[in-house]
């Protein structure tokens, strides 16, 4: 792969290698937006591994994927912000005694680095190399499932988390059979509880698709999945959707501290254990005091976010640290669901509202304070909670339990 090079305009270029951003997903390019906002003016790299111009990725999962759109490329001049951008340009290595990262064209020089490698889509024991596997993370795996939705052919989704369900329902909007294989005994196991993500379900049934919850995959043979139990499946396309992992086996050898999740363990400016290097996204880990635990968020709002506080440390406002309360949202079969805080730590879960019906909530609270909230088609609950959260709110948990209530009614 031939890298592709879009150096900055200008009288000239600034001295030295100054600050060296590796990845181009959503928090590489922030960063670098970041770096200028802030008035840094040295020499910025952003180098992206895929060939690509940089891109956001959630319009992946449905508008690339149903020919809504052809891509979803950032709206961002690098040009005009004196970004060299570079792309197609892996990075292999990291020496930090010389400064220098090894890429797969050679070496580059840094003052300063930023990590913002993201995350890979973990693989399906045994399908590497399987035709008909797909993984759903970047734009090329969105053009290569394209024809399999206008083609509408039988697809079969491992894996009932966030991208299987935003998968799944793009599948069945195109006409495609649709089933979805889930080991645990239901959707979302591990991102919530099963109580609360058990009337999702039924969605699955509602748009036509099939869940086979405690299923395991056995293996993929070519148009065929089987299940331990012996089932086959027929299967003109597989889609994997079982995780992903910081994208930092590229770091070994260098000295920098990994986490047993494979993620960057930085500090709560976003520093690494190496001087002058700093970690942002889906490859860092951060210590939150809010939570009291430390935290790997594999989505976009941290994406957006975390660059804030690595371009404030890079031009010397030390005092900035970074605890969020993390937000996702995800649409899927016709619901807009969000979610924000983190709710392991709870004592008290409160419903607000039927979760047979289309609009709900469920609020997460200890000690009486809100730490967490789940709103399927309650956009304002979300947007009042995420503040309540932030300020670290008490709630009445009978004022919260009541769907007519408004949360902010509900502090105490």
């Amino acid at each position: 792969m031939s890298e592709q090079r879009q150096e900055h305009a200008g009288n000239a270029r600034p001295e030295g290698p100054g600050v060296v951003v590796v990845g181009a997903g959503m928090a590489g390019v922030q960063t670098a937006v970041a770096l200028r906002e802030k008035g840094y003016e040295g020499r910025i790299t952003l180098i992206g591994e895929e060939p690509h111009a940089p891109y956001d990725r959630p319009p992946l999962s449905k508008a690339v994927l149903l020919g809504q759109a052809d891509g979803s490329a950032f709206d961002i001049d690098f040009e005009a912000l004196s970004v060299d951008l570079v792309v197609g340009r892996k990075a292999t290595g990291l020496r930090p005694s010389d400064r220098e990262i090894d890429t797969t064209v050679g070496p580059l020089p840094y003052e300063v680095l930023v990590i913002a490698t993201g995350a890979e889509a973990t693989v399906l024991p045994g399908t590497e190399g399987v035709p008909g596997v797909h993984p759903l993370r970047t734009l090329d795996d969105a053009e290569r499932l394209r024809p399999v939705l206008e083609r509408r052919q039988r697809v079969v989704v491992v894996g009932a988390g966030w991208i299987g369900a935003e998968f799944t329902t793009a599948a069945r909007e195109a006409g495609c059979a649709a089933t979805v294989v889930e080991a645990a005994d239901g959707p979302l196991a591990g991102a919530l509880p099963a109580e609360v993500a058990a009337p999702m379900t039924g969605w699955y049934a509602e748009s036509g698709a099939t869940l086979l919850t405690h299923a395991r995959v056995a293996g993929v043979e070519r148009g065929t999945v089987v299940l331990a139990d012996g089932r086959r499946l027929p299967a003109d396309a597989v889609v994997v959707g079982i995780g992903a992992r910081p994208a930092t086996a590229w770091l070994a050898g260098s000295g920098i501290a990994l986490g047993a999740d494979g993620s960057v363990t930085a500090d709560e400016r976003l520093r690494t254990s190496l001087p002058d290097v700093y970690a942002v996204g889906d490859c860092a880990s951060f210590p939150s005091a809010r939570y009291g635990e430390r935290l790997l968020v594999h989505h976009w709002d941290n994406a957006l976010q975390g660059p804030l506080t690595v371009a404030a440390q890079a031009v010397g406002e030390t005092e900035r640290v970074y605890d969020p309360v993390p937000y996702f949202w995800s649409e899927q079969f016709g619901r807009f669901v969000q979610y924000a805080g983190h709710h392991p730590a709870a004592d008290t879960l409160v419903r607000r509202g039927d979760p047979a019906g289309a609009a709900w909530s469920v609020v997460w609270l200890r000690e009486g304070v809100l730490v967490a909230l789940l709103a399927v088609g309650r956009p304002r609950d979300l947007a009042q909670g995420r503040k309540l959260i932030e300020t670290g709110t008490r709630l009445d948990p009978v004022l919260s339990a009541d769907p007519a209530v408004p949360l902010r009614k509900a502090a105490l």
